[in-house]
């Protein structure tokens, strides 16, 4: 997805001039470093100055430009929060804040790499949109949008290297503020962003195997949320299982019980999200994962109960 994201935005930056990166403190290759080489003006590293890249983004909209801060996901929201709430937000500029590695992906470098709470703490700002592409194709799609629009600030959430293509056979295309269902079935659903959606997609097959007709529908757009869609999945499907690699409080699992108990559904929500503490593990990601309780084993045994 990182590297796709550099691809794509290299494209684009061929074209129009005014799209330019300012990152903190990362060392670009592939794309990123042939945007640096062919337009060096328009690549800036601050260094660890997470408040600078956000401000001198904030100005370089001002003056008409394009830019995307792009860094790890801890330092591009955590570090700089008020600059990116008072600077980006609070004028409603249209800088694209990028965070690689969302959630429990930087594995091995600690709670410090960590962006458990991102996607509550950026939904919480006011005019911020955001966006968590589940594949590296998803991932052009919401790039390219957010090259395109000029309305305000998104904060982009990115896995890092390596995700499997979900979306290939998906019957619907990337629309920004909708759901979208990458497989279509009657009895379970399962919503997910980001990379993780993958655990939902290997819960879907297992299921479909014991004969049950499943959906899968990556809820890439966070805010603005997609209710009326969100409560239709509620209403066609008698069992909802919601998985992300995000804290248990102000994510999708909490937006979508809220809308359960607005709408009245009955069907059945079982929520899979990393635990509401720091856990001091050296090791894979799918093993962090594991140990916050998110894994394919675990969601099938709940299906089972």
């Amino acid at each position: 997805m990182r590297n796709t994201f550099a691809q794509t935005f290299y494209e684009a930056a061929k074209q129009d001039p005014r799209l330019c990166v300012v990152v903190a403190d990362i060392s670009p290759a592939g794309a990123m470093d042939k945007l640096r080489k062919e337009f060096p003006e328009r690549f800036i590293n601050t260094g660890v100055a997470e408040q600078i890249m956000i401000g001198m983004c904030a100005g370089m909209a001002l003056r008409g430009l394009k830019p995307f801060a792009y860094t790890i996901a801890t330092f591009a929201l955590f570090r700089p929060f008020e600059f990116v709430r008072d600077d980006l937000s609070y004028q409603n500029l249209p800088v694209t804040v990028v965070g690689i590695g969302g959630g429990v992906t930087y594995s091995t470098l600690g709670s410090t790499h960590h962006a458990q709470e991102d996607v509550a703490i950026a939904c919480a700002i006011p005019n911020l949109r955001v966006l968590a592409p589940c594949d590296p194709a998803e991932t052009r799609a919401a790039t390219l949008w957010c090259i395109a629009q000029e309305e305000g600030p998104v904060y982009l959430r990115l896995g890092k290297a390596g995700e499997p293509d979900l979306t290939s056979g998906a019957p619907d295309p990337f629309r920004f503020g909708k759901v979208r269902f990458l497989k279509r079935g009657r009895d379970l659903c399962v919503l997910g962003y980001g990379p993780t959606l993958k655990l939902g997609v290997q819960l879907a097959r297992s299921e479909e195997e014991r004969g049950v007709s499943t959906s899968v529908v990556s809820v890439h757009t966070l805010k603005p949320l997609d209710e009326a869609g969100i409560a239709a999945i509620l209403e066609s499907h008698g069992r909802v299982v919601v998985v992300e690699e995000m804290a248990p409080r102000g994510g999708l699992g909490d937006a979508v019980k809220r809308i359960a108990w607005d709408r009245q559904a009955r069907c059945r929500i079982e929520c899979f999200a990393l635990r509401d503490e720091f856990i001091h593990l050296y090791g894979k990601h799918e093993e962090l994962l594991d140990v916050h309780g998110i894994s394919l084993d675990r969601m099938l045994q709940s299906s089972r109960t």
